[in-house]
């Protein structure tokens, strides 16, 4: 059972890292290092597929060689997530749920700080 909810995430957040290259609002990157954990987690044949696609390649192999983004990288992400977060904490009327969003944003914004290094192109 394990297996196969680890497999239907990946696939999940495999599409959405697609779109994500794909569209300019949508930051792919976390998305595939999602997908990347969950297919490792689901069976070694999917994690091996997977790590043969050219997505893997482009997007995976150098955030997990580097160790860190770029800061463009960083910048693209951060502003797209803030505005979606602050577009849900305007249109939410549910007060717990306004401060979760807030201190989801602030949290973010330590992580992308302070817990993923900033490289050189």
């Amino acid at each position: 059972m394990k297996n196969i909810l680890f497999f239907t995430l990946g696939f999940i957040s495999f599409g959405i890292g697609i779109a994500g290259i794909v569209l300019p609002v949508l930051p792919g990157g976390p998305f595939l290092l999602f997908a990347s954990f969950c297919f490792a987690k689901s069976s070694k044949r999917i994690d091996k597929w997977f790590k043969s696609t050219w997505v893997y390649e482009k997007y995976i192999v150098g955030f997990r060689q580097k160790r860190g983004m770029l800061l463009k990288e960083k910048i693209r992400i951060n502003l797209i997530a803030d505005f979606f977060i602050l577009f849900s904490v305007f249109f939410v009327d549910i007060l717990i749920v306004q401060i979760l969003l807030v201190a989801l944003a602030l949290y973010k914004h330590y992580y992308f700080i302070k817990k993923i290094k900033t490289i050189k192109a």
